[in-house]
Order: structure tokens, then sequence, then C-alpha cells
């Protein structure tokens, strides 16, 4: 089990082929650094799956971003999506709404989304599954591969060990968004962190006036 950055890059470095990955994609932004770094050592397949997302609309403005980023990198990488399935996400933190960002609804926003991707790596044969999640400042990322080992147990898929802010993922995640003109959304997805950042934005306005 990789347990660190240093031993997950050890390991990449190792690899003398390419083995098949599904990554977990949230966006195009977080994708960015994420894609280019993995796609060096692994068959990457990315698979679109974030019923979390709110309003329907921005899930698809997310997906085709995706699909566009990916088009002009020309990394010759398939998109996998299962359409959209709100109720998933809603059934997954039931009785945790009122809780705020980096809680434990988010953990099991987490899981719902890595559980679909494992299982969807065990069906289609891949090596690997793991996700561009902890890419983010704001993610967890001990709690993602505490997930994503406890899915490999569950159904026989590995998964890859992920903390791609190192190296200055992220920072190098934004240069690649404004570079590529991608659309940065400024929320997670969901319509509770849609309604967190609202309020947090009308406290900083209040705060100008």
């Amino acid at each position: 089990m990789i347990e660190d950055y240093k031993a997950f890059k050890k390991f990449i470095e190792s690899l003398d082929y390419k083995p098949r990955l599904l990554l977990h994609s949230c966006c195009a932004p977080c994708s960015s650094h994420t894609l280019i770094l993995l796609n060096k050592y692994f068959d990457v397949t990315i698979y679109f799956s974030n019923d979390n997302i709110y309003p329907e609309d921005e899930y698809f403005i997310r997906l085709e971003e995706v699909k566009r980023f990916i088009n002009e990198l020309g990394i010759n990488s398939i998109v996998l999506d299962d359409g959209y399935n709100a109720k998933d996400f809603y059934s997954a933190i039931k009785g945790l709404e009122n809780l705020g960002e980096k809680s434990e609804r988010c953990y099991s926003c987490y899981k719902l989304r890595l559980e679909k991707t494992a299982k969807r790596a065990k069906q289609d044969g891949f090596d690997f599954f793991t996700t561009t999640l902890s890419i983010s400042p704001h993610k967890n990322d001990k709690w993602i591969n505490e997930i994503g080992y406890e899915l490999e147990n569950k159904y026989n898929i590995k998964y890859l060990y992920s903390n791609f802010k190192k190296e200055e993922g992220y920072i190098n995640s934004i240069k690649l968004s404004n570079e590529y003109g991608l659309y940065r959304q400024d929320y997670c997805g969901c319509v509770f962190s849609l309604e967190e950042r609202k309020r947090v934005n009308g406290v900083k306005q209040e705060n100008k006036n």
C-alpha cells in the first residue's frame, strides 16, 4: 500500500508499461495537472461521475469542459459518463444536509463517487482507479485515500494513491486553467456548497460597504 506522495512517485516512475487507469474527474481544472502527470505513466480513461453537482445544467457544463480540455490537450483519452443521477447523491448524504463544508457530508460524497468509479473500473477490467479530487486544498486527501483503499479491498481492484496538490499541483492546475481558458466554478458542486458560497460572498460584500 502506497501511503505518501514520495512512495507514489517512486511507484509510477518504476512502471515499465502503461497500466489501464480509470480516473474519476470532478471538473476540467482539477483534471488538468492530474491528467498530464498520469498520462505519462498510465493508459488513462476519464470517468465523469458527479451526482452531487447542482443544478443539472452545471453538471453538463463541467462535463463538456472536461471533453473540450482533453480534445485541446491532444491526449488520446476516452471520457465515460453514467449520466446525471442526483437522487444517488441525496440518498448518500441523507441526514447530513445541514453539516458544513469538510464535514461527514463531504466524506459521504467522496465515497459515493469513488465507489461508482471502483465498480466501473472492476466491471471494465481496469488495472487501477483513482480520482482528481485530492488536487484541491479544500479536499481531505486523507479521507479520499482511506476510502480508496477500503474500496480496493471491497471490489478487488487496485486503488492508486492520490495527493495531486503536491509539487505545486494545485498551482499548476490554475496556470493550465488560464492557459486553456477553462471554466472554473466558484463552488464545489452540490446545492449546499453553492448556498455556503453565496453566504460567504454576501458577508464579503457587506464588509466592503
